[in-house]
């Protein structure tokens, strides 16, 4: 019988798709320490100005704060360590060779459980220009406007 794998959200990194356009999505593990998995689980984690950097073949993530967990003493690392995120090598070098190449960058989109695994929604993304992050603000709030003016109508 097959276990079917569940899927729930910790934390979403809402100023990355306000900063870049995702061009495509990349499942990561991640490497932690037993008083970061305690204190991922209490929902004490921010993925707002993290990014990724590959080195020597291996990809890590860096600027993602988890706060210490409270009754972890000596055993609590340092809130903004860099952590060893878990790829195939075929990924990883592809993914270097699109960051040379094209000038995009690695960000982390998303901390998830995987059942009971950590893992981490990784974006492939290009930067947005200012009048990209207008255009965006433009239609979200026409959007907001036609779904209130077709609310009023159904009253």
């Amino acid at each position: 019988m097959e276990k079917k794998e569940s899927r729930k959200s910790i934390a979403n990194n809402k100023k990355a798709f306000h900063d870049y356009f995702v061009d495509d999505k990349y499942e990561a593990g991640i490497e932690l320490f037993g008083t970061e998995v305690k204190s991922i689980r209490a929902g004490q984690v921010n993925l707002k100005d993290s990014w990724c950097d590959i080195k020597n073949g291996e990809i890590f993530v860096q600027g993602m704060h988890i706060s210490p967990y409270e009754k972890g003493n000596i055993f609590n690392r340092d809130p903004l360590r860099v952590r060893r995120l878990l790829m195939h090598k075929r990924e990883i070098m592809k993914l270097n060779a699109a960051i040379q190449q094209q000038g995009m960058t690695l960000v982390p989109l998303e901390l998830y459980f995987s059942g009971s695994r950590v893992k981490v929604s990784v974006g492939l993304c290009r930067g947005k220009k200012l009048y990209d992050k207008r255009d965006d603000a433009a239609k979200r709030d026409m959007q907001r406007d036609i779904e209130r003016h077709m609310k009023e109508q159904r009253r």
